[in-house]
């Protein structure tokens, strides 16, 4: 198995909800999205699902308890101003503020939010992760 991943699927309680959510932090849906069964999101080298909670859970094969499965989704940025800007943009659309942005003991500054559905997303400068042009960090 090769070093990469390609694909992360958020089980979602209301597809259209989290449509809109993504949506309003600048988000496009890919052409290849099925209308009231799955939206894809092309992240530039991977892409991002959103496809029904109870779906995903019997795909997967997993019982779904409803909370938290032990993941937090990380967005990087060049600085601190970006990640309170999309902290406040993501609390506008409906997500829960977890932790404001602030400064980190390894150097660098960053906040956590939650979306509608209960996904965490850590909004993070890192200096030791410098990104590149296109927005991918380069270790």
């Amino acid at each position: 198995m090769q070093q990469r991943m390609t694909l992360v699927t958020l089980g979602v309680g209301d597809l259209d909800r989290a449509i809109s959510f993504y949506s309003h932090l600048g988000w496009a849906p890919h052409e290849t999205s099925v209308e009231g069964e799955v939206a894809f999101f092309d992240l530039g080298g991977m892409m991002l699902a959103l496809w029904d909670r109870r779906k995903l859970a019997d795909d997967s094969g997993v019982p779904d308890g409803g909370g938290w499965g032990g993941v937090t989704l990380a967005h990087n940025v060049r600085a601190s101003e970006e990640v309170d800007a999309i902290l406040g943009a993501a609390v506008a659309v409906g997500a829960r503020l977890a932790r404001a942005g602030a400064a980190t003991p390894w150097g660098g500054y960053s906040g956590v939010f939650v979306d509608p559905d209960g996904h965490p997303w850590e909004v993070a400068v890192n200096p030791g992760w410098p990104l590149d042009e296109d927005g991918r960090p380069r270790l």
